[in-house]
This record gives C-alpha cells, sequence and structure tokens, in this order.
C-alpha cells in the first residue's frame, strides 16, 4: 500500500472490512477470522482504534512468527498475506484476507463475523448453515439416517406427476424415477427433503400452530398441522380462508365478484415462502395468529445478518435458501416462480388492494410476516383519535376533500411503519420518488404529517386532529 493509500485507510476508519490494531495479539487473529467468515478485509497493525499511528517494533522473524501462530491456532488453517510498510517514519504491518471458501473459520474453537466495525460469535446453527453453504448445499440435502424410503408415500408423488400432467407436463417416470432425478432419493437412501415433502404419517418436524384469536389471549379457533410440507400449504390457507371476511359483490356478469380482506395471493405467498424457507432443524413450530384486523406468521428462523429489512423490500440482497434442495423442487413444479421476489410479490399485492404495507421484522430466533386489514388502525386501542375529521376503518377514508389517493395511501404505510423513507414507499405506490417527496411535503402543508428528527435516523409522525 502506498503512502496514499494507507492514509485514506486511516482516515475512513475500522469499519466491515478493516480494523486498527496497537500490536499484534490475539484479537488481530479473531479480525481475521471473522473477515475470512464474512466478506475479506485487512487489519493494520501499528495504528489504535482511533487513527493515531504509533507504529511496531520489528525483528527479522517477527512476521514469520505472527503468521505461524495465526496458522496454528485457525482451523482450517489461514494464512493471509502481510506486508511491512513504512508511513511517517514508522512501520506498520498490513494483513490482507480474503473470504475463505470453505467456512467457517475457526480460531481455537471459537467462530466469528463480521458485522459493521466489530466481530460477533456465530451461533451454532449458523456454523452449520454456513458449513452447507460452503459445498453449495444445505441441510435437507443430506441423507436421513433415520428415515427411509418406506417412511415415504408414493401416491403423494403420483400426485405431484398427476398435477404436471394436467399442467401440460407431461413425465413419463414412476414415482421413485421421479425422486431419483430431483435428488431426493440417492444411493438408496432417503434425503431430509424427501422426507419433508412426501412423508406418509405427521410428524413433529413440520408442526405448524394455526389459531383465530379474539384477544391477545382469548382463542376462538385452533388447530395444528403436522403433515407433508405439500399438503400443508393448502391446509394453512385453508384455515386463513376460514377465518378472514369475504365480500360478495353481485354483478351483472355469470360470476359474481368477491374480495376477501386480504389479497390472497399474497397470503399464499407468505404461506409458501413460511414453509419453503423454515429452519427445520429448529425446535420451534411455526405459528399462525389471526387477528379481527391483522394476521401473524411466525417462522423459525432469522434473516441471514448481511440482509436488513430494507434490504428486503428494496429486492437489493442475493437469494440463498436456508432448504435449497425443497426450494428448487418446489420452484420446479411452479410452486414458487424463482428465489427472492416473494417479498416484492406480496408487497405489490397489498399496494394494489390499497391496504397498509405488511411488517417484516426478525423476533426472537425466528421471522414474522405481519399483514393488516384496512380497519386496523382505527381499531387500535393506542390511537384515540382519528386522523382528519373522519377516519372510517381506514386511514384516509375520509380525511378532508383534499387527500388523494396517493396521500391516503401514504399515511396509512406511514401509520404502519412510521420509519418507512421515500424510496419504499415510491415501491409501494408505483409512482417516482419525487412524487412521493410532493405528497409528503403536500402532507405536512396540510398539517396532516409532520417530520420527527433529520432525514436520516428521523421519523414520520401523522398529526391527530382536534374536535
Amino acid at each position: 500500500m502506498t503512502d496514499l493509500e494507507i492514509a485514506m485507510f486511516i482516515s475512513e476508519g475500522e469499519g466491515l472490512r478493516s480494523e486498527f490494531k496497537q500490536s499484534f495479539n490475539q484479537e488481530t487473529i479473531e479480525t481475521l477470522v471473522a473477515f475470512a467468515n464474512t466478506n475479506g478485509g485487512k487489519v493494520l497493525v501499528g495504528v489504535t482504534d482511533t487513527g493515531s499511528v504509533n507504529g511496531v517494533a520489528l525483528k527479522p522473524e517477527t512476521i514469520q512468527i505472527w503468521l505461524n501462530e495465526i496458522k496454528t491456532k485457525t482451523s482450517p488453517a489461514i494464512l493471509p498475506d502481510a506486508d511491512i510498510v513504512e508511513f511517517g517514519n514508522k512501520y506498520l504491518v498490513v494483513f490482507s484476507i480474503q473470504e475463505y471458501p470453505i467456512k467457517p473459520i475457526s480460531i481455537r474453537g471459537k467462530y466469528l463475523k463480521r458485522i459493521a466495525n466489530s466481530n460477533h460469535l456465530i451461533n451454532i446453527s449458523e456454523v452449520v448453515q454456513m458449513h452447507l453453504q460452503s459445498f453449495n448445499t444445505s441441510w435437507d440435502y443430506h441423507i436421513s439416517n433415520e428415515f427411509s424410503i418406506k417412511d415415504l408415500s408414493l401416491d403423494k408423488v403420483q400426485n405431484v406427476l398427476d398435477i404436471l400432467s394436467q399442467n401440460n407436463l407431461r413425465i413419463s417416470d414412476d414415482p421413485l424415477t421421479f425422486l431419483h432425478k430431483h435428488d431426493l432419493f440417492r444411493d438408496g437412501q432417503l434425503t431430509n427433503a424427501g422426507y419433508l415433502l412426501f412423508t406418509n404419517r405427521e410428524t413433529v418436524f413440520t408442526t405448524i400452530e394455526l389459531g383465530r384469536f379474539q384477544t391477545e389471549t382469548i382463542i376462538k379457533d385452533s388447530t395444528r398441522t403436522k403433515s407433508d410440507i405439500l399438503t400443508q400449504v393448502d391446509q394453512v390457507i385453508d384455515f386463513v380462508k376460514k377465518h378472514i371476511n369475504k365480500e360478495v359483490i353481485i354483478t351483472e356478469q355469470p360470476r359474481n365478484t368477491q374480495i376477501w380482506q386480504y389479497p390472497l395471493e399474497a397470503i399464499r405467498e407468505i404461506v409458501t415462502n413460511m414453509i419453503i424457507h423454515r429452519d427445520y432443524r429448529s425446535a420451534s413450530d411455526s405459528i399462525v395468529k389471526i387477528f379481527d384486523t391483522r394476521i401473524e406468521f411466525y417462522n423459525p428462523g432469522r434473516l441471514p445478518e448481511s440482509i436488513t429489512i430494507e434490504d428486503l423490500l428494496l429486492n437489493n440482497y442475493r437469494s440463498t435458501p436456508r432448504n435449497k434442495l425443497i426450494a428448487d423442487f418446489c420452484k420446479s413444479i411452479g410452486l414458487i416462480e424463482k428465489y427472492g421476489s416473494g417479498i416484492r410479490r406480496i408487497v405489490e399485492y397489498f399496494a394494489k388492494a390499497q391496504l397498509p404495507q405488511p411488517e417484516f421484522r426478525n423476533i426472537s430466533e425466528g421471522f414474522m410476516v405481519t399483514v393488516f386489514s384496512n380497519n386496523h388502525y382505527s381499531s387500535k386501542a393506542e390511537i384515540s383519535s382519528q386522523v382528519g375529521d373522519k377516519v372510517g376503518d381506514k386511514v384516509g377514508d375520509k380525511v378532508g376533500e383534499f387527500i388523494t389517493k396517493n396521500q391516503s395511501l401514504i399515511l396509512n404505510n406511514i401509520q404502519s411503519n412510521p420509519n418507512i423513507t421515500a424510496q419504499e414507499l415510491a415501491l409501494i405506490a408505483g409512482i417516482s420518488k419525487r412524487k412521493i417527496e410532493e405528497n409528503l411535503s403536500k402532507l405536512k402543508k396540510l398539517n396532516k404529517l409532520k417530520r420527527i428528527g433529520p432525514a436520516k435516523g428521523g421519523h414520520w409522525e401523522i398529526v391527530k386532529s382536534e374536535k
């Protein structure tokens, strides 16, 4: 590195791929391990964490001793590049490490990853997943030592073949050959994916708890499913349809129009994603809770640390299915369209139905999607006054004569997520970011909306009218 590069490196401070160490020690190796498990990076030895250049004392064998220590303390052993640079009449050592292809790397049995500008321990579940992904595979791809072909229902496999034939995808394979071709049954042994997809009995591995709640503690109806995961998609959707409202509009057409409380296409997308991407190694169950004005879908298995909720909404991430074989099989039979686009379609379905944007969040050791119906806000106990002169079942139903459809949609989504960005609102409304900003400005002038805090780090607040 040149003097200019060193100066720029120090001026930028510590980050995702950079760290300073006053001297070489155990923490230096830990950071190199974290870099190797994440995106790679550089450790600059001889600089304090505040950016002060102190330099290091070096002997002819110093670098080789340090490299040997790194090699002996890591598993699999890593060997970073080491460069001695002179900066301001002081010597610095730059250790550079690339992201390792075989992960995770450990230091004396401890696994670390890099998040922002610090190192974090990797839990056991992440260690397993990281190792499997290093070999371009996943847990569901591996052979199950607990189950065999006798635990499968070949009739269920034949049902899939029949459905594919009805969709003009004629397949002449018998059920067993079909399983072989999709890697669900290999070398005479059953994979975890094969068992979950076509088990011939109920299993605790797939348990989904379903409930219709009158309040947070009063349950009006409940059931559970422990079927194979293909059957569960329809079972969960049927339970949801049983407990949500449906409006029938009489028309002159042969068939009347039906409008559900929530867009069923979005519900199917949520349920399908929940089942396909669940962490089936977790002891927790998937849970669906239906309330009067919202539905909560909880699934074991959090988002990867590298993907934020904003990345998810903006489709700014690389899809890495947790259950790669299950996802690939479901794509091949048309149950899902393609990887990584489900969240965007869900948001678009709700925007088209003029409903609030669903809420996505990591919670406990899992991931939750919450959807809201159009009377969600006026039913919330904490909202004591309504927006505008009168808000019926939806914010913006009647917020004065000058509130447009897009402005109403903006208010709905801000009520759901006060931290929502203009870019996210643009994607939901299907208009440009500039148009969103113009509408936000008009709503502020109309005293319907105000901004609390700065553009970054602040939030929106709906102004409650006084009667």
